[in-house]
């Protein structure tokens, strides 16, 4: 992912300082109002599971309450969730200012491996009572500078959280084998995200090193690095993808562009689930420039409405 109003480092800061607070609601007050309503988020459109991954609204406020609310508001009833707010929730450590961040690594690795589990259960059941399932997290503790303490703690919060996997940024090939051999102990795959350094062949060796290491194919990316189509791709892989990330990009390294206007196939991708009856979903993930004016709350109900478009 390209950063766009915000780098990752930035976006994990300002969701950690704003989760000391509620905000404009009481989490109560909030998630109670939805308890009780006939109105639940649906976004599984003709048998195809169009979710979101909560950095799509890295522009806004981003506390657990406030990815709840913005995922009802777009009508979305499935998540792909980063692991900054979840762990905020969860009392994690606030890196303090000018921290070295070694010295707060370690801080967090000595949280993890004595974190509870029960706030992680309570966002289940929050974003559940309200109607929107979590299906993956990206916790940012399953990389090569991770304990295996941390990445057993990655994977315990994940079942916590009702998750089928977790995701990552595709590692070397020590690194896979590493998770992969992890995944297998917790029974739960691991989606290898990649960028445009993607290929057809890029997680062969990751597939054949254990069968809980997956693909979080991002069609967008691969349209970038490649010039071509994913649908080959998601037809011989299908089995294998764990979740896919929507987004339009150019050929040619290209940039992201609003739905339709990029190389990036989305109608025809998404056609090809619903009629192969593809089980694994399709994530919004907005990373084109949002028009002044407008906010990600409002262009990822433009990107769900396209999705909804190519699916009737």
């Amino acid at each position: 992912m390209k950063q766009q109003n915000l780098s990752r480092r930035k976006f994990i800061g300002n969701s950690a300082l704003a989760a000391a607070g509620f905000l404009a609601f009481s989490r109560s007050s909030f998630a109670g109002s939805f308890l009780n309503s006939a109105d639940k988020p649906n976004s599984l459109i003709n048998g195809v599971q169009i979710g979101v991954i909560t950095y799509s609204f890295r522009s806004m406020p981003g506390t657990i309450d406030d990815l709840l609310k913005y995922c009802i508001d777009c009508n979305i009833n499935a998540i792909e969730l980063m692991g900054d707010a979840a762990e905020a929730y969860a009392g994690a450590p606030k890196r303090e200012a000018n921290e070295d961040w070694t010295a707060f690594g370690k801080k967090m690795a000595e949280w993890r491996v004595a974190a509870p589990m029960d706030k992680f259960k309570e966002i289940r059941k929050m974003y559940n009572n309200a109607g929107v399932s979590i299906y993956a997290w990206k916790p940012n503790a399953l990389g090569t500078k991770n304990t295996d303490a941390e990445i057993d703690y990655a994977f315990n919060a994940g079942k916590a959280l009702g998750v089928n996997h977790v995701t990552v940024e595709l590692p070397d090939e020590a690194q896979t084998k590493r998770l992969g051999d992890i995944a297998a102990k917790h029974k739960m795959m691991v989606g290898y995200h990649a960028h445009t350094q993607a290929t057809p062949t890029l997680w062969d060796t990751a597939l054949s090193q254990s069968k809980y290491n997956g693909i979080n194919l991002d069609i967008g990316h691969y349209v970038a690095g490649t010039s071509s189509s994913p649908v080959p791709f998601i037809e011989k892989y299908h089995d294998r993808i764990t979740s896919m990330h929507i987004k339009d990009r150019k050929f040619k390294d290209g940039p992201n562009q609003p739905w339709g206007q990029g190389d990036t196939p989305i109608k025809e991708v998404l056609a090809l689930l619903k009629n192969n009856h593809y089980k694994f979903p399709a994530t919004i993930e907005l990373e084109y420039k949002i028009p002044e004016g407008s906010d990600a709350v409002k262009e990822v109900k433009i990107c769900r409405q396209f999705a909804a478009d190519a699916l009737a």
